[in-house]
């Protein structure tokens, strides 16, 4: 029996029983949708018991390695420092001359360990499943793409600009060379977040992000724009905020908009998708009335960042809100301390986070200023931090 065929049986008999008992689950109302588990609530369910099964067990030892090996890890780091007469919150403490004292230390090695290991076992799974009923899973997107609510447009002419065609965070084929980027990127962050205690297989993070954007101090509201939307999940939270505006989602990596594109039409949510490169948007001058982002600037080389917050100046019409939520856009700062710069160090060099270090030395307010921004640098909380950077087009 084929993989499709199965997959096939499998939804039918899935279907057959949810419209007998009337379970908590949705009911897909199209016939090119797949869902042989079936939801809960907005989270479609891994596909196969033993996938979900081997998602959880690393999701649980995420949780432990968060909780208990990168804290003694930290701690022994710092023990190091200070039995060899160096700053643990010196910015002017060398990596360099911190490397040779810890390369053979146990903890250290395991807490490293430990996340890669997640990364790349949590990847591999998702990966094989999804390549192995490709063409199961491709037909359903292709069966989302054209229909609504919200649109979705795809640039195949687009030039992918080297900053984007890395494997980030070490995702096979990244976010643009993996036709299931975006099932990869959706159930590879549920393992993420809910490792930190972070529940967010609802959306609970980008719905309490979205609630937390500020809107213009005229109160009008016509039109949004999330930069490196990603699977739209922002976007979709957006949309439901701001009902009666028009929202926007973008982004570089086509599997990720026409994954999210797909979500968003299961869920009802009008949010338009489109391949387009955040520098370089080509929305109209003066367009929006708030544009905000999620962990994207850091993700980028400085100079792009730059391009990025010129390019928010032109298409924000005055009075308008940029809002960027990120690394140093709110309480935490980054390099302050011997540990911190080390934990960024990994992060570029494990994680396949290029620009991460780079980012670390970005000046945000200063580059906002020079785009012409008003700067609130202690503006409304975003996620876990008391202020986050706000930026209004005078």
């Amino acid at each position: 029996m084929s993989n499709k065929t199965e997959n096939t049986i499998s939804a039918n008999v899935t279907n057959f029983f949810r419209s007998l008992f009337g379970d908590e689950e949705i009911q897909s109302k199209f016939s090119f949708d797949r869902e042989p588990r079936g939801t809960k609530g907005r989270l479609e369910k891994l596909p196969l018991l033993d996938l979900e099964s081997r998602d959880d067990f690393l999701t649980g030892f995420r949780f432990w390695g968060t909780k208990m090996a990168v804290p003694a890890a930290a701690r022994r780091f710092n023990k190091i420092l200070l039995d060899n007469g160096l700053d643990t919150k010196s910015i002017n403490t060398e990596l360099e001359d911190v490397f040779p004292l810890i390369e053979n230390d146990p903890i250290l090695g395991i807490a490293a360990r430990y996340r890669t290991g997640v990364h790349d076992v949590m990847h591999r799974n998702f990966d094989v499943e999804f390549k192995s009923n490709a063409d199961i899973y491709l037909d359903e997107m292709e069966g989302f793409d054209n229909i609504g609510p919200g649109k979705l447009e795809l640039n195949p002419n687009l030039k992918i600009p080297d900053y984007a065609s890395y494997e980030i965070h070490t995702q096979p084929g990244g976010y643009v060379g993996n036709p299931f980027a975006g099932h990869i990127y959706h159930y590879s962050t549920n393992n993420f977040y809910q490792g930190l205690r972070v529940s967010n297989y609802q959306d609970e993070l980008h719905t309490k992000l979205a609630n937390q954007v500020p809107a213009p101090e005229d109160g009008l509201v016509n039109r949004v724009l999330d930069q490196g939307c990603g699977i739209g999940q922002l976007a979709v939270a957006l949309k439901e905020r701001f009902s009666e505006a028009e929202v926007w989602g973008i982004d570089v990596g086509a599997p990720m908009i026409r994954y999210g594109h797909m979500r968003a039409v299961e869920l009802d949510v009008a949010v338009n998708f489109s391949q387009r490169l955040v520098e370089d948007s080509q929305f109209e001058d003066n367009s929006f009335d708030i544009v905000t982002s999620y962990i994207l600037h850091h993700e980028l080389p400085e100079d792009i960042s730059k391009k990025v917050v010129g390019e928010v100046n032109r298409i924000l019409r005055p009075g308008g809100v940029f809002f960027p939520i990120d690394f140093q856009t709110g309480a935490y700062k980054g390099a302050e301390s011997a540990w911190a710069r080390y934990m960024q160090f990994k992060d570029h060099r494990w994680n396949e986070e290029v620009w991460r270090q780079e980012y670390g030395k970005f000046n945000f307010p200063q580059a906002m200023r020079e785009a012409g921004f008003k700067v609130i640098e202690k503006g409304p909380p975003a996620w876990r931090s008391k202020y986050n950077l706000l930026a209004v087009k005078v």
